[in-house]
C-alpha cells in the first residue's frame, strides 16, 4: 500500500531541487537583481517543470528574493539601501556568535588547514595577474570559512535563515561589487587577520575582527572606503 508520505515524496523532491537550482543560478550570476522574468522563463533557467516552479515561487517571495509584480510578471529581489543594510546588519548578528563558538570548537587541524587555504589563494595572487579561475576559487575559499563557522553551531533553524540571507548578500553584490582583483587581496589579509585571532582562541579578537571584516564588506557595496586594517601580516608572524 502507498503512503501519504511516499506520495509526497516526489513533489516535495522537485520543489527542494526547484530551489536548490534557484540558488545555483544567483551563485552563478544567471539572474540579476531587478531582473524580470516569466514563469516560463524560469522554468527552462532551472530546468524544472512548471508545477515545480509554481510551488517554488511563494517560497521565493517569503524570503524576499522575488516578488510577482502584476502585469510585469516576476522580478529578482532589486538592491536598495534598506536591503543592503538590513542584510549585513543579520549577517553580522548571526557570525558574531558563530565565529565565538568557533573559536572554541574548532580543532588546530581544521584551523590551520583554513589558513593555509587563504595563504595559496594570497601566494597566486602575487604570483601572477589575478583571473577569474583564482577569483571563483577565492570566493569558494572565503565564503566557505564563513558557511563553516555557522554550521558549527549545530542549528539547522540558524544555518537556515543564514543561507538565505546569504543570497540576499551575493544579489547585492551581484549588483555593487563581486570579489574582484583590486578587493581579493585586502580581504584576504582581514582574514588571515581573523584567523590569527581564532588560532589564539581570543573569542574577544573574533568577535571584534570578524566586525571589521563584515562591515568593510558592508562599506565595499556602498562605495565607502575600506576600513584600516590595523594589521600587518608580520605581526603574527
Amino acid at each position: 500500500m502507498v503512503t501519504t508520505h511516499e506520495l509526497r515524496q516526489p513533489t516535495q523532491s522537485l520543489r527542494a531541487r526547484a530551489y536548490q537550482n534557484f540558488q545555483q543560478q544567483i551563485l552563478d550570476a544567471n539572474v540579476r537583481p531587478g531582473q524580470f522574468i516569466s514563469q516560463r522563463e524560469l522554468m527552462q533557467l532551472l530546468d524544472m517543470p512548471l508545477g515545480a516552479v509554481r510551488e517554488l515561487i511563494p517560497r521565493l517571495e517569503a524570503e524576499g528574493l522575488l516578488r510577482t509584480v502584476p502585469q510585469r510578471g516576476l522580478q529578482i529581489a532589486q538592491v536598495d539601501l534598506k536591503l543592503v543594510n538590513n542584510a549585513f546588519g543579520l549577517r553580522l548578528m548571526l557570525e558574531r556568535e558563530a565565529a565565538m563558538n568557533f573559536a572554541t570548537v574548532a580543532t588546530d587541524a581544521e584551523l590551520e588547514e583554513i589558513e593555509h587555504a587563504h595563504l595559496e589563494i594570497v601566494r597566486r595572487a602575487r604570483a601572477r595577474p589575478i583571473d577569474e579561475e583564482l577569483l571563483t576559487d577565492a570566493t569558494t575559499v572565503d565564503w566557505g570559512l564563513h558557511d563553516l563557522m555557522i554550521d558549527r553551531l549545530g542549528n539547522e533553524l540558524v544555518s537556515d535563515v543564514y543561507r538565505i540571507n546569504s543570497l540576499r548578500v551575493r544579489l547585492i553584490k551581484l549588483e555593487r561589487s563581486m570579489l574582484s582583483s583590486d578587493a581579493l587581496l585586502p580581504a584576504f589579509d582581514e582574514h588571515l587577520w581573523f584567523i590569527d585571532a581564532l588560532k589564539r582562541r581570543d573569542r574577544d579578537a573574533v568577535a571584534q575582527r570578524l566586525a571589521h571584516h563584515i562591515e568593510s564588506a558592508h562599506r565595499r557595496v556602498l562605495g565607502l572606503p575600506r576600513p584600516a586594517l590595523p594589521w600587518s601580516r608580520e605581526q603574527t608572524r
